[in-house]
């Protein structure tokens, strides 16, 4: 009740002027009050004169909102989407892709500096592709609200628990974008409307006929068989998959088609396997891959130049998955070693190694970070080393390349910070930081990805 209150007499205070000086790293526009009271500014860009409310305060600064723009920046331009402002899936739309492009590289240069002490030898020039229909990969909220009568499916709002009310997503793959409002009257004519708590959505390549899209809801109750008929008729009209989880992640099961594969596949054109086709990797709709297509393309193929395997090299990928860098690495090098937390992506790097009939490939189960010196796989060195980790970085791993004895390091981060910190301990390493860019993986978000290159000092 007191928060409540709070925000009520926030809301009540009538609005600041502020100028903006320039952008947080969250993307947010940072102003100072007449008394120097530093205010982070939703919605504002550099430059900018805004009439903004204050949204919360606190002893060292304030948040706010824009409620309008008395000069805008030249980077402004309308955001292509109508949900935009209320849905919290995307926060710079208001902004021209180049210059997000543009700060996101700012934000990489600023995290080397400043965790790492360190800056590349060369830049390298950002990785984009369209700014729209690229995201594969999403989870829906779904909540019946009883008092309107009326079923929500989206994101949560920005800056609230509330689900968005959608009709349809710019940023999502068309397919899954432009089903929003199909979605949305599917489950509000279910006899459990009020018990579906989500769907978790995947995409993949169209591959010989086989289905390229899944569907996952979250059956909260067990759904009575008309419910059941309504969802599988719903996915064999499309020919997508159609799964139901009415627990944790092990509770998932296929209900629809009821025989064949409970794959999706995505292809890399780059890399021909020896059965002479493009690779293709198959995915479970829970499996982590990465959510643009279009940019996964391009990263791939840029990792792997950066890394330049030669016939005769043995190389490791650490954090592999399944395998989205081991087998295009395969295609190229003498003998490739995928090593991966999660013993089911273990699993599924073997089974595509299989398929596109890679035999120079292993994959290994291992919590990198714990001490695995003493691992057969560990045991030998390797020429080149691919690390792709998770957000907290890959620190532990670090203290093992020396011994491992490669030339060259290729590094694809989700979080700058990290691999900053990381680049000050490969420096210590003996690794010196040759080149480094950005990826715009998630257009329109503050969300960087990046991609860096270590040699070996003194080869």
């Amino acid at each position: 009740m007191a928060r409540t209150n709070k925000r009520e007499k926030l809301r009540a205070m009538p609005p600041v002027e502020l100028v903006i000086d320039r952008l947080s790293h969250e993307g947010r526009g940072i102003a100072h009050r007449d008394d120097g009271k530093i205010v982070f500014v939703d919605g504002a860009l550099p430059g900018e004169q805004v009439t903004a409310q204050v949204t919360f305060t606190h002893k060292k600064y304030d948040e706010a909102s824009v409620l309008s723009v008395q000069s805008p920046s030249a980077q402004r331009v309308t955001p292509p989407c109508a949900h935009f402002g209320v849905c919290g899936g995307c926060s710079l739309q208001h902004m021209d892709p180049a210059a997000q492009i543009a700060f996101k590289q700012t934000v990489l240069v600023d995290h080397l500096r400043h965790f790492g002490g360190i800056k590349p030898q060369t830049w390298l020039p950002p990785l984009t592709s369209p700014d729209h229909s690229y995201r594969r990969k999403a989870r829906l909220g779904v909540r019946f609200v009883i008092k309107k009568d009326k079923l929500l499916v989206g994101f949560r709002e920005r800056q609230a628990s509330y689900l968005a009310d959608l009709d349809a997503c710019f940023v999502m793959d068309p397919r899954l974008g432009q089903s929003i409002t199909p979605l949305k009257q599917l489950i509000a004519g279910l006899a459990a409307r009020d018990h579906i708590a989500q769907v978790e959505v995947a995409a993949g390549d169209e591959l010989d006929g086989l289905p390229s899209v899944a569907l996952i809801f979250r059956n909260l109750v067990e759904l009575v068989p008309a419910d059941v008929q309504a969802l599988t008729d719903f996915c064999a009209e499309r020919n997508w998959q159609c799964y139901l989880q009415p627990g944790n992640y092990d509770t998932v099961h296929r209900i629809w088609p009821v025989d064949g594969t409970d794959r999706l596949h995505y292809q890399l054109l780059d890399f021909m396997a020896p059965t002479g086709k493009g690779l293709a990797m198959a995915f479970h709709p829970n499996d982590f891959t990465q959510v643009n297509a279009g940019i996964n393309q391009r990263m791939v193929k840029l990792a792997l130049d950066l890394l330049d395997p030669q016939p005769t090299d043995r190389v490791l990928d650490l954090f592999c998955g399944l395998g989205n860098f081991t087998l295009p690495l395969a295609t190229r090098a003498r003998e490739v070693v995928g090593v991966e937390g999660v013993d089911a992506m273990v699993q599924r790097g073997y089974e595509n190694a299989r398929a596109n009939g890679l035999g120079n490939v292993s994959f290994y189960a291992q919590d990198l970070t714990k001490d695995f010196s003493e691992q057969p796989w560990a045991s030998q060195g390797f020429d080149k080393i691919l690390i792709d980790p998770p957000r907290s970085g890959a620190l532990e791993v670090i203290p093992h390349l020396a011994r491992f004895g490669a030339q060259r390091v290729v590094y694809v981060s989700c979080n700058p910070a990290t691999l900053a910190r990381d680049a000050g301990e490969m420096d210590k390493a003996g690794y010196d930081l040759v080149q480094a860019g950005v990826m715009d993986m998630f257009t329109h978000t503050t969300h960087v990805e990046s991609i860096a290159v270590f040699e070996k000092r003194g080869i």
